[in-house]
This record gives structure tokens, C-alpha cells and sequence, in this order.
């Protein structure tokens, strides 16, 4: 059965999903979740998802949620590419850089925390905007240290991993809301190197956007 992937174009947590569909050659039904309209609260999409998030990826009626779950399931049923060094001290690597974005970077600059400095804060889009840029140079500062010597044009070295699958969603972001980027060369140069890949390139949300 075709899996069906509860998206959202622009969201980056489900950028890094296609991405890994696409690595992978898994075809693929996709169903947008308009997170602008609210439709993530839908009594519909809390069933199946109870975060009210996306992605979610329905194989055969089991539906996986969370990003890093869903990748992980990807690559122990579709093995090639890895997304992951068989190496364990690589391994450990690659994991601790994609973790200082998706658990360390993404959760604090996301739409939802960003609408509650609002809702909450009364924080106006000026300031919304200068905590999104705080965080993400901080996380981005970091993420260069991290792979900074690391061999090959990706930063998983000489093929894309899921270091890279976990990049290019956050500076496609971070380019949004005009971060400076010239003090990540090392990011820059694999994100790069990682667009000019198809199946990088027809995850990009200007490919899947729906029409209007």
C-alpha cells in the first residue's frame, strides 16, 4: 500500500520527511494539512494524530508521527541510502547533529511557539522576528563548530545523511526570515551541495506547494 504523508508545505519538520521519501525512491500520497488555518486541530487529524502536528505517515493504517520516528522507520525498512553511518562513533556524530536541530534549534522557532509570544506575550512581529533570529544564529553557530572539519561537500561527508536532511529545512527558514548566513560557510557550502540534488529539489516547498 502507497504511504500517505499528512504534510504541510512549508513546515519543517515535514520538509526533512520528503526529503528522506525522495533519498529513498518510496512513492508516496501526500494530504495537506493547513497549519494557517488550523486544520491540525481538526477533530479529524487528532485522531490520527493526537499532537496536532505534522508529519504523519500512514503505512497501511499504522500511522507514524514525529520526524526523526518516521525517518528512522524509513531507513530500517528501506536501508539505501542510510541515513545513517554504521559506524557508532559516526553514528553517534551525525545523530548529535541532527538532534542539536530538531530537538535543540526547531521546537523553540516553530509557528506555535512563535504565535504564542503573541497570543501569551503580546510580543509584536518585530519582536517574533528577533527571537527567531536569536535562536537560530545561536543553533546555527553551533551546528557550523559541530561539522566544521567534517570531510565531503555534505555534511555527512561524501553522500547526504541526516545531517543534511535536517539542514536544509532550517536555512530555507532561516533564508525566510533574512538570517544572515555568512558566518556558516560550512553550512552554506552542504546545503548547497545538497540542493543541487533531485531528490532535495522536488522536496523543496516551492515544488510541493499546493496551487492555488
Amino acid at each position: 500500500m502507497t504511504p500517505v504523508l499528512y504534510d504541510y508545505w512549508r513546515s519543517s519538520a515535514a520538509y526533512p520527511v520528503r526529503i528522506v521519501l525522495n533519498l529513498k525512491r518510496i512513492a508516496y500520497h501526500s494530504v495537506a494539512i493547513d497549519l494557517t488555518s488550523g486544520a491540525q486541530r481538526s477533530a479529524e487529524h487528532l485522531a490520527r494524530n493526537p499532537q496536532g502536528l505534522v508529519p504523519a505517515l500512514d503505512i497501511g493504517g499504522v500511522v507514524l508521527t514525529q520526524s526523526l520516528a518516521i525517518i528512522d522507520y524509513l531507513d530500517a525498512a528501506y536501508p539505501t541510502p542510510a541515513m545513517l553511518p554504521a559506524d557508532p562513533l559516526s553514528r553517534a556524530q551525525i545523530l548529535a547533529t541532527a538532534l542539536s536541530v530538531v530537538a535543540d534549534l526547531h521546537p523553540i522557532t516553530n509557528l506555535r511557539v512563535l504565535n504564542r509570544l503573541t497570543d501569551q506575550f503580546g510580543a509584536d512581529p518585530a519582536a517574533r522576528e528577533a527571537w527567531y533570529r536569536h535562536w537560530v544564529e545561536t543553533g546555527l553557530t553551533a551546528l557550523e563548530a559541530m561539522r566544521a572539519t567534517a570531510a565531503g561537500p555534505f555534511l555527512g561527508g561524501e553522500s547526504p545523511n541526516l545531517a543534511d536532511v535536517c539542514l536544509v529545512p532550517q536555512l530555507y527558514n532561516a533564508r525566510r526570515f533574512a538570517v544572515p548566513l555568512d558566518r556558516f560557510p560550512r553550512l552554506v557550502a552542504a546545503n548547497a551541495a545538497a540542493a543541487a540534488l533531485p531528490a532535495f529539489a522536488d522536496a523543496h516547498p516551492d515544488r510541493v506547494r499546493p496551487s492555488a
